[in-house]
């Protein structure tokens, strides 16, 4: 792969991404033409993947959304996975790979996604939020991604999302929510709660 010239606060890298990769009892090589877009404020921003030769089609089974971008997860998921590991290379091992072994194996024996689906659209990433919060109903869940728009003094006062009775800061869910506060601004979670709440991931 190589750089391309930027695009507005965007730079470009284009070209054969090969990968060898091992799971599910399974080993696979391939290789794919992608085009990886990053802003200028990554590791904040999640780089966006477009593979450009028609060989993956371009469906929510195969996880790629409407504006041609390959869905690798969750948002919150992939911000917590670029803060623990900041750099590209960590990002396409632990993001971009394990969806192209998952895609591989699909395109070639057909099913599911043989180390589970990943979160996609707005009910994938409803159920990969309830894993990480160990909450059970989007309301929940858009609840505590509002609390974790709300400074952390505050947000402990209100009631915790779960439905227990306590306060967020008496109640163990508060430990699960405030572990990925570092991993983006609080501006980030209110806007993230009101685009899961109108369902505005296709």
């Amino acid at each position: 792969m190589s750089l391309q010239p930027a695009r507005n606060d965007e730079t470009v890298i284009r070209g054969q991404f090969h990968f060898n990769a091992n799971g599910s009892g399974k080993s696979i090589e391939d290789t794919f033409e992608l085009e990886i877009l990053i802003n200028r404020i990554f590791p904040s921003a999640i780089p966006e993947v477009k593979e450009t030769a028609g060989k993956i089609p371009k469906t929510g089974d195969y996880h790629v959304n409407p504006d041609e971008t390959l869905c690798l997860g969750s948002h919150l998921r992939l911000k917590k996975e670029l803060f623990e590991a900041p750099d590209l290379v960590s990002f396409t091992e632990n993001c971009l790979v394990p969806y192209l072994f998952n895609v591989s194996i699909k395109l070639r024996s057909g099913g599911e996604f043989v180390t589970g689906e990943l979160a996609h659209g707005t009910a994938g990433i409803i159920n990969d939020y309830m894993e990480m919060f160990g909450l059970s109903t989007p309301a929940q869940i858009v609840y505590a991604l509002e609390l974790l728009g709300t400074k952390k003094s505050i947000a402990n006062k209100k009631m915790c999302p779960c439905n227990c009775g306590l306060q967020l800061g008496r109640c163990p869910v508060h430990h699960r929510l405030n572990a990925f506060r570092p991993t983006a601004p609080r501006s980030w979670f209110s806007k993230h709660a009101r685009d899961v709440e109108t369902k505005r991931f296709g």
